[in-house]
């Protein structure tokens, strides 16, 4: 029997941080043998927790939009693994929803990431991702995307997170829509 099928559900039979889950345990990854693209977000939000399926919502519209993507290729877990910081939804806070629990990435991306040998991109798709996996990742957001040609020597491409929330930070930096996304949707491309 192969690993991954396995260690997926381990992970959906998680429970670790339950205690501080407000609608409980629901882990939202999604991942194949064979993929070739990462996307590591934050956590999920109410509507991804509510139907289990990872970016269904606002956010995920814009990400696919970003990569020229339609559900279906965005979907298909044999080339695109969706593991985000933090698994479950983790509660609202006074300006929209907690940060992902600290739990989550430290127990299993590294078991989750070594059985995706084909991975060739990893999307870290906001800040919590970004202080995760970019070296000198004291860097705010604003400049690890635009260093994303230093982190893709290294396999990363950080981004923006694409929720509605950030309009205004996309509307003050045009630089990210003229010259990041079109390298963005090329190297998604190649990989896939």
């Amino acid at each position: 029997m192969k690993r991954l099928p396995a260690l997926l559900e381990e992970v959906s039979a998680c429970r670790l941080c339950e205690a501080h889950l407000p609608l409980g345990p629901r882990p939202v990854v999604r991942a194949g043998e064979g993929a070739r693209l990462l996307i590591v977000g934050q956590a999920p939000g109410t509507r991804v927790h509510e139907t289990g399926i990872p970016w269904n919502d606002p956010s995920g519209d814009r990400l696919r939009d970003w990569l020229q993507l339609d559900r279906d290729a965005f979907y298909d877990e044999q080339r695109i693994a969706i593991i985000p910081m933090g698994f479950c939804y983790p509660g609202r806070g006074k300006g929209g929803d907690l940060p992902p629990r600290p739990e989550c990435a430290p127990q299993w991306h590294g078991p989750l990431l070594a059985e995706l040998p084909d991975l060739r991109l990893t999307l870290l798709v906001g800040q919590y991702a970004q202080r995760y996996y970019l070296p000198g990742a004291s860097k705010t957001l604003t400049d690890n995307v635009r260093e994303y040609r230093k982190a893709l020597e290294h396999g990363f491409f950080p981004l923006p997170h694409p929720s509605p929330r950030n309009r205004l930070w996309l509307r003050q930096r045009p630089w990210f829509e003229e010259e990041v996304l079109p390298v963005l949707r090329e190297r998604v491309g190649a990989v896939l």
